[in-house]
């Protein structure tokens, strides 16, 4: 049976309740994830029980009514909310008699439809394989390319143990050279990211739920701080918009200058071969001096979508780094907004010039509390070191003296060592 996920098909969500307190949140995002992948959800189907039916994951009662919904609906496919195992994703296609998929084979083929940069298109052809393996012979009609990208050579030709351990063969030989490819292009990244550690400018990243609004707040803030405004992020408003992590320099009004990257959102029950896809594309929130956690204000479930956050971050080793909570799209909601509570709440709107003017003073606060105040006298014979606190330090007050230009400056500390001679 072919299980290639189409657009705008009619789809039913299914979910087993076994008392988990997240579970209706998260049979929602189901049918969220659903649409992002261009699907028309048509209708929605839970059964409680205390643990899934071993062999076809809901009871024999269930599957049935699922048979007749589907029929009646005319939808094509089922889409579970948990992973199911090969033997109950087998005997499920053979019970409704359409296409089932479960939760992360949906979240996969978004992720391989949004990927725009070869490594992340790596990540998740990597991550896409490991999950077909141990369901080969589930599959023994599909097409593995259409899956994978990987191009001719993936398809199940016909059924039997040789065949299938050929194509496992095959499968596990592609996945080696293309871990053998990421680890080329992450050693080309580990470069740039040395270069930018070296600079000692701090660095912030925003992480947080997908569709926070983290893609907006980096746009708001390359309008005001970047360099050119064509360096602008995608953004828009869906469950993974964009899966790449973007990196921008961004120079404030008084000369302070830090990085600021735009990470890939996270979703609830994120697939197990895709943590470690994470991990490589998280690198950058993994080395940064501050986190931003942007969290959908207006969402019932924002609770939910915190502990999300927290636990994905806990899962791929990202632990132990300052972390501000950013309350945004304050403007659906009829709270006051922007406000503060304590020194790493805030409640804003990333449309809002308030709002932003506040998250820049937080971002100010956390990553620039080391910075100093000095009085430097430099000589006109060392204009140039003039020239490089103007680019690089805020300067507060400027006096020509007969021995030299006086400065009254806020700079790192890196740099007040470098300049000490100067100090008076």
């Amino acid at each position: 049976m072919d299980t290639t996920i189409q657009s705008n098909e009619k789809v039913i969500v299914t979910g087993l309740d076994s008392g988990q307190p997240d579970y209706d949140y998260s049979m929602i995002e189901l049918k969220e994830l659903a649409q992002a992948n261009q699907m028309d959800v048509v209708d929605r189907i839970d059964q409680s029980l205390d643990r899934p039916n071993a062999a076809t994951y809901f009871g024999k009662g269930k599957i049935e009514e699922i048979k007749n919904i589907t029929a009646a609906e005319e939808a094509t496919t089922v889409i579970t909310n948990d992973e199911l195992s090969p033997s109950q994703l087998s005997n499920l296609n053979d019970e409704i008699g359409v296409r089932v998929i479960d939760r992360t084979a949906l979240i996969l083929e978004i992720f391989a439809k949004r990927a725009q940069t070869k490594e992340a298109k790596i990540q998740v052809q990597i991550a896409q394989l490991e999950y077909q393996l141990p369901r080969l012979h589930t599959a023994a009609n599909q097409r593995l390319d259409q899956q994978t990208g990987g191009g001719a050579g993936f398809a199940n030709r016909g059924a039997g143990e040789t065949q299938i351990e050929m194509d496992r063969r095959v499968i596990q030989k592609h996945i080696s050279h293309l871990r053998h490819e990421l680890k080329e292009i992450n050693k080309s990244e580990a470069t740039k990211r040395a270069l930018r550690d070296k600079s000692t400018i701090p660095t912030a990243a925003l992480v947080g739920y997908t569709n926070a609004g983290k893609s907006t707040l980096m746009n708001k803030m390359i309008d005001r701080y970047g360099i050119s405004q064509d360096k602008e992020v995608f953004e828009k408003d869906m469950l993974f918009a964009t899966l790449d992590t973007s990196v921008r320099q961004l120079t404030l009004p008084d000369q302070k200058r830090f990085i600021l990257s735009d990470t890939v959102g996270f979703v609830s029950k994120l697939p197990t071969h895709l943590i470690e896809a994470f991990k490589s594309t998280l690198t950058e929130a993994a080395k940064a001096d501050l986190l931003i956690q942007v969290i959908d204000y207006s969402d019932p479930h924002r609770d939910e979508m915190i502990k999300t956050t927290e636990r994905t971050l806990q899962q791929i080793g990202i632990e132990n780094i300052p972390m501000v909570y950013v309350f945004n799209k304050a403007d659906k909601t009829a709270a006051e907004f922007p406000t503060m509570e304590g020194d790493d709440h805030l409640v804003i709107s990333a449309k809002d010039e308030k709002s932003l003017d506040l998250f820049t003073k937080v971002i100010k606060d956390h990553l620039f509390d080391d910075y100093v105040e000095a009085q430097l006298l430099i000589p006109f014979t060392d204009g140039h070191v003039v020239s490089y606190l103007n680019e690089h330090a805020n300067i507060q007050h400027t006096d020509y003296q007969n021995d030299g230009t006086l400065l009254k400056v806020e700079l790192s500390p890196s740099d007040l060592q470098r300049f000490e001679k100067y100090t008076v």
